[in-house]
């Protein structure tokens, strides 16, 4: 049987952060011109549905090119996406470009050309949009190029390595003490790609979360344990695709059983992206999807 998977909702203080509208502005809209439309929680205070805070999130992207809001606000979701469309086909064009040129400074095989430009991405971008804009679709590119047989093993793993050293000191150089929920990431014995879950905890930082790592394969009863020693409210995993996905949620079944009911577990990464669902579980088959559970969980 299919778990049953609930759309998150959002206190007003997250929508605030995920969309970048001011709360002044959410009420505003809400009396000129109908939207959103927040619903009462058991305390009676705004909250608002995750398809509402989609829709805002793509008003927000057209208002910055320009768009009004009144004409944005008459607009069903469809409409917004299709206006916002040639937009995100140029931005994705230049990422393609982008892409293509850090697959060649792998394969010309010089390890000082390639974190240079690694660098340079992350400085340009922020590490938000590097994580999101370079290292995802560079990390799916690199496993693409692995399986047609134009790199090999070798070529994968200094990619690897190179983005863990680059990622783990561009967390480290956030600035200030992380006040937000605990959340305790590392993966399953067998899965020793690390990268996914990795990528997830720069943006949980970004977001306050306070993430403590464990590395890889951690035993099953070892996470239980230490998400009680460490006061975790989640437990964060990732699974790649070369995880065997028959074992996906027999693991996650297992583990959720050894947790205490109040700590949320999530799975994210390629590895879940086509499960049905786990009792119990949160699946983030994207980065995009891990922010909106840490939102609802922050809310």
């Amino acid at each position: 049987m299919n778990a049953t998977i609930l759309s998150p909702t959002f206190s007003i203080a997250a929508v605030e952060r995920e969309t970048r509208l001011s709360k002044d502005v959410l009420r505003v809209w809400e009396r000129r011109y109908g939207f959103p439309q927040p619903v009462r929680d058991a305390n009676g205070e705004r909250c608002y549905p995750g398809e509402q805070v989609e829709r805002l999130r793509l008003m927000k992207r057209l208002m910055d090119q320009g768009h009004r809001p009144g004409a944005l606000a008459a607009m069903a979701h469809g409409e917004l996406a299709a206006l916002a469309a040639p937009q995100r086909a140029a931005d994705e064009e230049g990422q393609t470009s982008a892409i293509a040129h850090l697959l060649e400074t792998i394969r010309a095989r010089d390890p000082a050309v390639f974190r240079h430009a690694l660098r340079q991405s992350l400085a340009r971008q922020g590490l938000e949009r590097f994580v999101e804009q370079t290292m995802a679709p560079l990390t799916t590119a690199v496993g693409e190029c692995w399986e047609d047989g134009s790199f090999d093993v070798f070529d994968e793993h200094f990619y690897t390595e190179s983005a863990q050293q680059q990622l783990r000191q561009a967390i480290a150089d956030l600035p200030g003490a992380r006040q937000g929920p605990r959340i305790l990431m590392t993966t399953v014995p067998g899965e020793a790609h690390g990268l996914g879950i990795l990528m997830a905890q720069a943006l949980f930082s970004l977001e306050g979360a306070n993430c403590i790592s464990l590395g890889l394969e951690t035993p099953l009863l070892d996470i239980a344990r230490a998400a009680s020693a460490y006061g975790a409210g989640v437990v964060a995993l990732s699974f790649s695709a070369a995880y065997p996905r028959r074992q996906v949620a027999p693991v996650l079944s297992q583990l959720r059983q050894a947790l205490p009911p109040e700590v949320e577990l999530w799975a994210g990464g390629a590895g879940v992206a086509r499960l049905d669902g786990v009792a119990g579980v949160r699946l983030l088959p994207t980065l995009d999807a891990g922010r909106q559970a840490l939102a609802a969980v922050k809310s």
